[in-house]
């Protein structure tokens, strides 16, 4: 599963993570507490608050496609972005 989170004020540049997981629910867990990537360290450290924005169906090389695409805002609903209709699940 890819999920995306989105921080409730920026980090630097950053203002959302993407990830991959085969258990969002352990993953998220270890974000909350500041491990399991750097970046959600960082932002720990920082005391800036996230939460899950969306989760899309597929593997580590669909998130890493994702990464490389860049603009993880176009693609968080809470910035705004709804997604097209039959695609909420899908990788795109």
């Amino acid at each position: 599963m890819i999920y995306l989170l989105h921080f409730d004020r920026p980090f630097g540049h950053a203002r959302h993570y993407t990830g991959w997981t085969k258990d969002l629910a352990a993953r998220l867990a270890e974000h909350a507490t500041g491990r399991g990537a750097r970046l959600l360290a960082a932002v720990h450290a920082a005391g800036i608050r996230w939460e899950l924005a969306r989760t899309w169906t597929g593997t580590r090389n669909d998130e890493r496609a994702l990464k490389r695409q860049g603009g993880a805002s176009r693609r968080c609903p809470l910035c705004g972005v709804k997604p097209r209709p039959g695609t909420e699940g899908a990788c795109r």
